[in-house]
């Protein structure tokens, strides 16, 4: 197995532990598939099976644009931008995103120009942020400290984990002193091994707040994806905290199969009857890819800042690898943009993804558009907060505040 060394000042930095025999065969491989690229892009390769799609679904219908209240977010390991964008639609004026990973912050300048972007080892280190300097500007703090530590994808070291970053989560809040924040994680927290983790290190010192501790799955919300993450929402105010309530789904999608082992433990909403919500697309209609009599909600996109580096899969086990073959879907090589995935003919027929189309299916709009290469734009996705999902609890905390 690969041994992974990480440092929080790079989070994409890995080294591996195989056979030089194993490395050939990797680099191999690598050069296979990138002269096999080449030659489909240059209109050598085989003929293109599959045509360019366009999307049924706009993740804009999900989260209306609310007009600007005076509630302030910042945004710490802002990644992709999922929370930043979700508080940004719910009508926050945002003040200011944190990321250590140049790339990140260079995704969200593209998007949103006029925002203070703290990006890199400079300046996006929260360890080196003096939050002082933010008191009183701040109403709520927002963000996902990264999840690698309580992952059942990883070693699950917690505390012990380098990349545990919640103490310095935590001293942002000191230091700040807002009046509510939202704390993203894995599943994975909630294990009963992280149980003295959880109340040791995040709600004790954070005991000054009152704080909901709950999940929330992505296709609740209309996202075609089966993604179920914990949230942490505490807020300085006892009324506050009691006129919050949990967002309640918006989409159903009981009658969506899905590989239940592999893809979500929260299954509840298979046993709930309510049809006036609208459904939730399966992926194949979400993208726009012809009917084959099956659809189903896409398998959790794998987080391209673990595992192999420069991958360009958004597999995260066999098992998401069979139901994505399932669906007539090939979850490796990405691609750039449609028109490359559409000419770079997939090994098993399948259709293959561009990164438009991995970011539609986290809830991200078209027009949120990445920085950086292939591999890159996936970690940003598969890293991020679903929009939509974090629509849901900006919506929730503004009802509970104002």
């Amino acid at each position: 197995m690969p041994t992974q060394r990480f440092v929080y000042g790079n989070r994409s930095r890995m080294e591996y532990d195989i056979s030089e025999a194993r490395r050939e065969e990797y680099r191999r491989s690598s050069e296979e598939s990138r002269e096999a690229r080449r030659l489909a892009l240059e209109g050598k390769g085989p003929i293109p099976i599959h045509p360019v799609n366009h999307p049924n679904l706009d993740p804009n219908s999900l989260m209306p644009i609310i007009d600007r209240h005076h509630l302030r977010s910042l945004s710490l390991f802002s990644g992709g931008g999922g929370l930043d964008l979700a508080f940004d639609r719910a009508g926050f004026l945002h003040v200011a995103s944190f990321d250590i990973i140049p790339i990140c912050g260079s995704t969200i300048t593209l998007n949103r120009p006029e925002w203070e972007v703290c990006s890199g080892p400079a300046y996006g280190d929260v360890r080196k942020v003096d939050w002082s300097s933010y008191s009183g500007k701040i109403d709520v703090i927002h963000g996902g400290p990264p999840c690698q530590p309580f992952s059942i994808a990883g070693q699950q070291k917690g505390k012990l984990d380098d990349r545990n970053m919640w103490s310095e989560f935590i001293r942002a809040i000191h230091g700040i002193n807002p009046i509510c924040f939202v704390g993203e994680n894995v599943t994975g927290i909630l294990d009963s091994k992280f149980s003295q983790f959880v109340e040791s290190e995040i709600l004790f010192p954070l005991r000054h707040y009152h704080i909901h501790m709950f999940e929330l799955s992505a296709p609740d919300f209309g996202v075609p994806q089966a993604r179920t993450r914990v949230f942490f929402v505490g807020f300085a105010n006892k009324d506050h905290y009691n006129r919050f309530k949990k967002p309640t789904p918006t989409h159903r999608w009981k009658n969506i199969k899905v590989n239940r082992a592999e893809c979500c433990n929260q299954l509840d909403l298979f046993e709930d009857d309510n049809d006036i919500l609208p459904e939730t697309m399966g992926v194949r209609k979400a993208l726009g890819l012809p009917n084959i009599g099956f659809d189903g909600l896409a398998p959790t996109l794998r987080s391209g800042f673990t595992g192999k580096r420069n991958t360009t899969s958004v597999l995260n086990s066999k098992a998401s690898e069979k139901a994505w073959e399932e669906l007539g879907i090939w979850g490796s090589g990405v691609q750039a943009n449609r028109e490359a995935a559409h000419r770079f003919v997939a090994n098993n027929g399948t259709f293959r993804l561009s990164v438009q189309d991995c970011g539609l299916i986290q809830g991200f709009p078209e027009e949120w558009a990445f920085s950086g290469a292939v591999y890159q734009i996936i970690g940003q996705i598969g890293n991020s907060v679903a929009p939509p999902v974090g629509y849901a609890i900006a919506r929730a905390v503004v009802a509970s505040i104002l």
